[in-house]
């Protein structure tokens, strides 16, 4: 009579056995599915190699594509003194070294965003660690852009914020959103009423009616930018990636081009793509899909560094094409 052991022993075996053979199942199905045999035999060529092979670049491009939207820590908006040289009335100590500033004019430098007060040599030395005081930055429009957010302690411009939240509320299903131009000496109105009133500037429908006098604003704004939103630093990245022909190429270089975008200013581009991803949804009754939304802002925010002016030229086209690319793959990208 076999024992409690034995018997138990040659349960398991079979239990184990079934599971092998349905595993072998499974793995016969996946096999013909991809045209393949295990073990020391060569792939078999079936007629369901392209299948295997489509199925390998789709697989190949949504890995390469998900590792775009991976998590990465977000630096610090740090910002460099805005130093000029200064002259100063009566006695004044460097707030650097703490020494004493000889000479009757241009003792040293000051920072026109902060206020702080050093040597000429010590301003070498100083970290990128400026805090825009509001009471020295007094304008909105022309102003660097990461010195208004830090001013203002903000994440974007409030010119920003304020016309895509009047834009959206009224203005995504008018014909020609961004095309078309608003009356110039209103939106020159809107743009003095930002540098005077800042984030109380009023641009309602009572004030503005016209919702293309806001999208001219906002656009005027993006125009005006001492730096503009997509880098000098950052440009031939930008343009590199557009003249790429293979799709994900496009994107990693484009992921790329992003990293070298001061904190600000990407947070500001985020911002901007996702609202423009939205004008695109009523294409039906506004008429911009990305390719015109990308004519109309690729010369807003970029700005060759080339003083060729065939050059600058050329990359019109290719501006264009990155703005169209950061539209189209907004939920990728950022």
């Amino acid at each position: 009579m076999p024992s409690k052991e034995s018997w138990s022993g040659r349960k398991t075996n079979r239990a184990a056995a079934r599971k092998s053979k349905q595993e072998g199942r499974q793995q016969d199905l996946l096999i013909a599915a991809l045209g393949m045999k295990l073990g020391s035999q060569k792939s078999s060529v079936t007629i369901w190699q392209p299948l295997k092979l489509f199925a390998y670049s789709q697989l190949t491009s949504l890995v390469r594509r998900a590792t775009l939207k991976e998590n990465e820590q977000i630096p610090k908006y740090e910002k460099v003194h805005n130093f000029k040289v200064h002259t100063f009335r009566g006695p004044h100590w460097c707030e650097y070294c703490a020494n004493f500033m000889w000479g009757l004019i241009a003792q040293g430098v000051k920072c026109a965003d902060c206020g702080l007060n050093v040597h000429k040599q010590c301003s070498k030395m100083v970290p990128n660690d400026c805090k825009p005081d509001l009471k020295h930055v007094k304008k909105v429009y022309s102003c660097d852009l990461t010195t208004l957010v830090k001013a203002h302690i903000t994440k974007r411009p409030m010119v920003v914020d304020m016309c895509i939240r009047e834009i959206e509320s009224r203005g995504l299903n008018s014909e020609g959103l961004y095309r078309v131009s608003g009356f110039s000496d209103l939106i020159e109105d809107v743009k003095m009423a930002f540098d005077r009133d800042g984030e109380k500037a009023d641009i309602s429908v009572n004030i503005y009616e016209d919702i293309n006098i806001i999208t001219g604003a906002l656009k005027l704004y993006f125009r005006d930018l001492p730096i503009p939103l997509i880098t000098y630093d950052a440009y031939p990245k930008f343009i590199e990636s557009a003249k790429m022909m293979d799709p994900d190429e496009q994107l990693e270089t484009l992921h790329e081009a992003l990293k070298l975008l001061p904190p600000a200013h990407c947070e500001t581009l985020r911002y901007l793509m996702a609202h423009l991803k939205r004008v695109t949804l009523h294409e039906k009754e506004n008429l911009m899909n990305a390719e015109n939304l990308g004519i109309v802002f690729g010369p807003t925010l970029m700005r060759s560094p080339e003083l060729d002016a065939m050059a600058a030229l050329n990359d019109i086209r290719y501006q264009r094409l990155v703005v169209e690319l950061l539209i189209k793959n907004e939920d990728i990208l950022f």
